[in-house]
């Protein structure tokens, strides 16, 4: 299962604005980072260009200011292209999202940080 379904549930639920869209980004953003759990793992030219279209799209989007600000420090994480940096920066982006995109969105990118931990211990 996709450590992003949850936020892709909670996406039809979100009325349009700022907190759908930062859904939207938490969605997207969750799905680079657990690419780099895969196995094999994408490669290093193939994810610099799928977290520059990141970049892109996400700059693209109206986010609340602490969303829009820890969305581009997480990019920043995922850039370094390792499991650590990216199990990191999707724990940074909690309390971010919980302000931003609400509670549920925090509760569903708490899991994702949790199962990148998970599958750095295995």
């Amino acid at each position: 299962m996709s450590w992003g379904t949850p936020l892709l549930l909670l996406l039809p639920q979100a009325a349009r604005g700022p907190r759908r869209d930062g859904v939207f980004a938490l969605w997207l953003t969750v799905r680079v980072a657990q690419d780099l759990f895969a196995d094999p793992a994408p490669a290093e030219r193939a994810h610099r260009r799928r977290v520059a279209a990141l970049g892109h799209r996400v700059s693209s989007l109206t986010l609340p200011p602490p969303l829009k600000r820890a969305l581009t420090a997480a990019l920043g994480d995922l850039e370094r292209a390792n499991q650590m940096a990216a199990a990191q920066a999707l724990s940074q982006l909690v309390a971010p999202a919980r302000e931003g995109a609400g509670a549920d969105a925090g509760d569903a990118l708490a899991q994702a940080a949790r199962a990148a931990r998970i599958a750095l211990r295995t």
